[in-house]
């Protein structure tokens, strides 16, 4: 099978040349080519995905499959489309920023800053896992916008809500020290952020909009949410979920394990981490900003995200619910077509009416 590289609208190398060009600079002989262009590659089934590959132990501790990751860019910022450099959120914790921005820069107008909070079923994968590091690249050229990806503390040795505390300082970090950063206080536009997460990162933007809803965050203002494919659970099973035993992306197996390793020891999927839709009270989206939720209807997770933008409608938050899709999930992290659908989407949602 060929490579399926990642989209970017810049014109200008693509996000997989500029990272095995990265890698190969920098790397040396910790991550191969041959690594990244496996990574470029949805698993061919379910017995070489990714997530079936966590070895859970016996005392509760995890070892994760190797994936490559990618240095930033500011190096060799001259000759990227987007530069990168990595940013201290908390730095006892561990956890940090990458930004991207892109080149050149519009000479009159700031972009809007995106927060984005990465995929992997709270488990696995961090900012710079090199699928993510090249579509990071490729929105922030595409929408375009100043992207802050977060890395986040993982389960299980960190269960939730361990990441949603890390989502809230990163949420807080817009208005404490994003006035300063050199790229956002030449380039960016606090007055136009907006939080947005994959996956299990769609999970984590959704708790960090509900946790941080009633804090004043000036100078920075979050101007909506959006909503990935985020993956949520219950202990009822949707259609889509009991179908997906064979699914090569997120199999039934995964989304148990996933689960199992991020929710509080004695939870089950019906808890609000899981299952909001179930678990929380309608007053409780009093206040949280507009939503994009998007899904793919390839997804096993398909018809819970459904579901989770209905009932957030239904208590009177603003949602615009793009459900028509198909392709599977994460799609966009290895089908140009879908990374540009994804794109289009968070670019209209950004630049579009009712912005404000």
């Amino acid at each position: 099978m060929s490579t399926v590289a990642l989209t970017n609208a810049a014109p200008a190398p693509s996000a997989e040349e500029e990272t095995t060009q990265s890698l190969e600079q920098t790397m040396g002989d910790a991550t191969t080519v041959e690594d990244v262009d496996a990574a470029a590659r949805p698993p061919p089934s379910k017995s070489e995905n990714l997530f079936m590959q966590i070895a859970v132990h016996p005392d509760g501790t995890v070892t994760r499959p190797f994936v490559p990751s990618v240095p930033a860019s500011l190096a060799d910022a001259t000759a990227a489309a987007v530069s990168s450099r990595d940013v201290p959120l908390d730095a006892s914790l561990g956890t940090y920023f990458r930004l991207y921005l892109p080149s050149p820069v519009p000479p009159t107008t700031k972009l809007p800053v995106i927060l984005y909070f990465h995929g992997g079923g709270f488990v696995v994968f961090s900012a710079d896992t090199v699928f993510y590091h090249a579509s990071c690249e490729a929105m922030a050229a595409a929408v375009p916008a100043i992207v802050a990806s977060v890395d986040y503390r993982l389960a299980p040795e960190h269960r939730l809500p361990a990441a949603y505390d890390d989502a809230v300082a990163a949420v807080l970090w817009l208005r404490d020290a994003a006035p300063a950063d050199p790229w956002i206080a030449a380039h960016g536009d606090l007055s136009r952020c907006f939080v947005m997460g994959s996956s299990s990162g769609g999970n984590l933007a959704f708790n960090a909009g509900i946790r941080t809803k009633g804090v004043d965050l000036s100078p920075a203002a979050v101007r909506g949410l959006l909503l990935h494919q985020p993956y949520f659970g219950g202990v009822e099973r949707t259609p889509s979920e009991a179908a997906s035993e064979d699914d090569f992306m997120v199999p039934l197996e995964v989304n148990d394990k996933l689960m199992s390793l991020a929710l509080p020891v004695g939870a089950d999927r019906d808890h609000e981490f899981s299952n909001p839709a179930k678990a929380m009270a309608p007053e409780a989206m009093v206040g949280l900003p507009r939503c994009l939720v998007s899904g793919s209807d390839g997804d096993p997770l398909f018809d819970r995200q459904k579901g989770f933008a209905a009932w957030l409608q239904d208590s009177g938050v603003d949602v615009v619910a793009k459900m028509e899709g198909s392709g599977f999930h994460a799609a966009e992290l290895f089908v140009p077509e879908k990374a540009d659908e994804l794109f289009a989407a968070v670019r209209e949602f950004v630049y579009g009416a009712g912005e404000a």
